[in-house]
């Protein structure tokens, strides 16, 4: 099996990509996919005959959840290893992605497959490739404060003991992965510079929420 890269230098210059609207994919996090359409069942065959690697990215219009054609599409996505695949009797897939690293799209390639792929380019989230970087920037115990007045909030059980021993910058990506937000604030957690912005923009969004009083909000599960 192709190593997980280690460097923005480890990365091909170009991947196919997975458009798909408010699913948010995070460095060292996994997103479990259930791969139905004939053209992205190419797109999982082709990546694992080759480097595994996945490009999932935003289209600008989030109306449609994988939009067909050549809808315009987000500047940044995030890359994605294939690290579980299950091949269904009915030819589907279900698989999990693991995030690798923030990229930017430079072009979108014009191609043959039925899938659409780009050139992208990662040097600007060389600390994507390193797990807990930024952690000591987060304020931790500010964190756990935002997720727990929000399980009280949405009346949501949380594994506490299981929360205690995680990374930081683990807890922060996962916590972001499942937020009940639409897909631009999806985007704004992407593209957020740091871990520590990435932390309390989602402090922010949850506060907000919990002060709107809004109780059609999907909650953390």
């Amino acid at each position: 099996m192709p190593k997980r890269p280690q460097s923005p230098a480890d990365l091909p210059k170009s991947v196919p990509l997975f458009p798909l609207s408010g699913a948010l994919l995070l460095p060292f996090s996994h997103r479990p996919l259930n791969i139905f359409e004939p053209r992205y069942i190419d797109m999982i065959d082709a990546a694992l005959r080759g480097d595994r690697l996945i490009g999932l990215i935003q289209p600008e219009d989030t109306s449609e959840e994988s939009p067909k054609g050549r809808a315009p599409l987000q500047r940044v996505g995030c890359l994605g290893r294939l690290t579980h695949f299950e091949e269904n009797g009915d030819g589907r897939y279900f698989v999990i992605l693991e995030g690798v690293t923030r990229f930017r799209l430079v072009h979108e390639l014009t191609v043959e497959t039925p899938y659409r792929q780009g050139i992208i380019a990662a040097d600007d989230f060389g600390e994507d490739f390193v797990r807990d970087a930024g952690e000591g920037a987060v304020d931790r115990s500010r964190f756990l404060k935002m997720m727990r007045d929000y399980a009280d909030y949405a009346s949501i059980e949380l594994n506490w003991e299981e929360i205690e021993q995680t990374g930081t910058a683990d807890l922060v990506n996962f916590c972001c992965m499942v937020s009940p937000y639409g897909a631009a604030e999806k985007q704004v957690l992407l593209e957020a510079a740091t871990l520590n912005d990435r932390a309390e923009t989602l402090i922010a969004m949850t506060e907000y929420e919990m002060a709107r009083g809004g109780r059609d909000a999907a909650p953390l599960n």
